[in-house]
């Protein structure tokens, strides 16, 4: 995650993984094909189970929700505008530490506050707590503040597009993975960067109007969306509610296809961001069977590094942007197969959008097991620059010292990547069948529509496991 998720991984693994050049080599404890299997068999009994104990008049019951008391939701309207205020400053923190502070990615507040603490941090908590970021959206905050100052500046001056669905934050969140992977921020370009996303959302909301806008144009505000769904604390007619993990996901369902490449983006994009660092995908572009490299530079292509580096910067970025689609083919194709199977008149594109959200779990356990151990290594270190956000030194608030990086065994790092891939899987089998009673009706019909599913899912389980092993395994 540019030169601080890079520095953040190398602080963590060099006395215990072989990633790196230097520091011993780390060994799985057990072949990857062993772990594949397993994870494989596993996802297999788990699917059996699901259809054996999920049948259909559970699947019909609407997803129930408990209040919880009324001081719960008093305390949280009490520390709204606290955390509204507290989001906003920390933006403003944040542009101006790049602008005016110490050069250093890891000594300036505005790196560690973003990537991690935001970036991560707030998509791990909205998966626990729920979606927080609607009610503190900085943005939408600073939108307010303009608004008024300048009457009726958030209401839509056009009426949003029904076409434009969410492609824009789709775009957003496309240039977004395209600069945490190849734009080399630091604390100067991130502020840029920070101001630049300021003023689009402020003209997002002044052209659509707040609602609209924050709906589909601001990627933060669909990913986190998204995320809360996941959540068991939710608010309902007001009121904080606990329902069951993942319940929230079977309450709603994709209204576009933008939002269904959306969600597919943020699995591919995560996997295209593990695998763009092995050898193997280092091959695919640098090694001799690419004969025309050799003949453009004149020389072997790694030999000729600068020259072909632009190009090679092109390739790498649009086989960021297609990534979704190869996610797609496989995904319609494990629909169509069912669609087949069933003879089921729905339509291919209504199944698309019915069973999106059952996705979802795996997408977050993706981005989970790729960077929680940046929350480990750099996040604590979030403290210490809040007293001295500038790096000059200062030790406002007497945290200064605080902050020690967590540096977790590899052993355990792979473990629980490979539990919380697993269950990431299962969750979304469970989601999926769960949705194919809906559709279909019966045990038998559900069962029988979710084996191409099942063989996907088994597919990217095995895909994820190689993704992760390969930093371990090469080196």
């Amino acid at each position: 995650m540019s030169r601080l998720a890079c520095g953040g991984a190398a602080l963590a693994l060099p006395l215990t993984a072989g990633a790196h050049s230097f520091g011993r080599s780390y060994n799985l404890p057990v072949p990857l094909w062993l772990y594949a299997w397993g994870a494989a068999a596993a996802l297999l009994l788990s699917f059996l189970l699901i259809g054996w104990f999920l049948a259909t008049p559970h699947s019909q019951r609407p997803v129930s929700s408990r209040a919880l008391s009324a001081r719960c939701t008093q305390l949280a309207r009490r520390l709204l505008p606290l955390i509204r205020l507290a989001s906003v400053l920390l933006l403003l923190l944040a542009i101006a530490t790049g602008l005016a502070g110490n050069g250093d990615a890891y000594r300036n507040f505005n790196m560690t506050w973003f990537w991690i603490v935001f970036v991560l941090g707030l998509a791990y908590v909205t998966a626990l707590l729920g979606n927080v970021y609607a009610y503190a959206n900085p943005w939408a905050v600073l939108a307010s503040v303009v608004d008024r100052v300048w009457p009726r500046f958030a209401e839509s001056r056009v009426r949003y597009p029904p076409a434009l669905a969410y492609w824009p934050a789709l775009a957003l969140y496309a240039g977004f993975i395209w600069i945490e992977l190849f734009g080399r921020t630091n604390p100067h370009s991130l502020s840029l960067w920070l101001a630049a996303y300021t003023v689009i959302n402020l003209i997002g909301v002044w052209l659509f109007g707040a609602l609209a806008w924050f709906r589909h144009g601001e990627f933060f505000a669909v990913f986190l969306r998204l995320l809360g769904l996941m959540a068991p604390l939710h608010v309902e007619h007001g009121r904080l509610c606990w329902r069951l993990p993942f319940a929230g996901l079977l309450a709603a369902r994709a209204e576009h296809f933008s939002l269904l490449i959306f969600v597919l983006f943020m699995l591919s994009s995560t996997a295209f961001d593990g695998l763009h660092a092995t050898v193997p995908w280092f091959q695919v572009f640098w090694s001799e069977p690419l004969a025309g490299l050799r003949a453009l530079a004149g020389t072997h292509p790694t030999e000729a590094y600068l020259k072909l580096r632009s190009i090679h910067l092109g390739f790498e970025s649009l086989s960021l942007l297609l990534s979704p689609l190869l996610y797609l083919a496989a995904y319609l194709a494990s629909l169509a197969a069912a669609k087949r199977l069933l003879g089921s008149p729905i339509p291919l594109r209504e199944l698309a959008l019915r069973f999106t959200f059952s996705l979802l779990p795996i997408a977050f356990v993706y981005h989970f097991t790729h960077y929680f151990t940046l929350l480990l290594t750099q996040g604590p270190a979030a403290l210490a620059l809040l007293s001295d956000p500038l790096g000059r030194g200062w030790d406002t608030f007497g945290t200064a010292r605080w902050g020690r990086p967590l540096l977790p065994d590899m052993a355990w790092v792979w473990h629980t990547q490979v539990g919380l891939i697993l269950f990431g899987h299962i969750a979304s089998v469970a989601l999926a069948h769960i949705e194919a009673l809906r559709l279909f009706g019966n045990r038998r019909a559900a069962l029988i529509s979710q084996l191409p599913m099942l063989v996907l899912m088994m597919a990217f389980t095995v895909a994820g496991l190689w993704i992760l092993a390969q930093p371990l395994q090469s080196g």
